[in-house]
């Protein structure tokens, strides 16, 4: 059983930086697809950044250029690095991981962005 348990969400100004953290038990990071995922009251959970383990990452066009995602295998963790916030970026932030083609998602961090 893949858990996920993530951290780092908070509250920060227009322009700051937040790094959430996505630590994974169960299984390791370097088998696993990780993604980041968002979702605000009423609205879809939107995908953030992917990243497989063969090594191709990609970002929905809203965050591109400000997000990354990476891994740290020997701590068994994702990252999403989060620049030049903007309040359009305040959501609940969820990791899922995909392996053996089921998904398992972390319980989310609130990112709350001011002006």
């Amino acid at each position: 059983q893949v858990q996920l348990v993530e951290s780092g969400g908070g509250l920060v100004q227009a322009g700051g930086s937040l790094r959430l953290s996505c630590a994974v038990s169960g299984s390791v990071v370097s088998a696993l697809s990780m993604a980041w995922y968002r979702q605000g009251p009423g609205k879809q959970r939107e995908l953030v950044a992917v990243s497989n383990p063969g090594g191709t990452i990609n970002y929905a066009d809203s965050v591109k250029g400000r997000f990354t995602i990476s891994r740290d295998n020997a701590k068994n963790t994702v990252y999403l690095q989060m620049n030049s916030l903007k309040v359009e970026d305040t959501d609940v932030y969820y990791c899922k991981a995909v392996w053996v083609l089921r998904e398992y998602w972390g319980q989310g961090t609130q990112v709350t962005v001011s002006s």
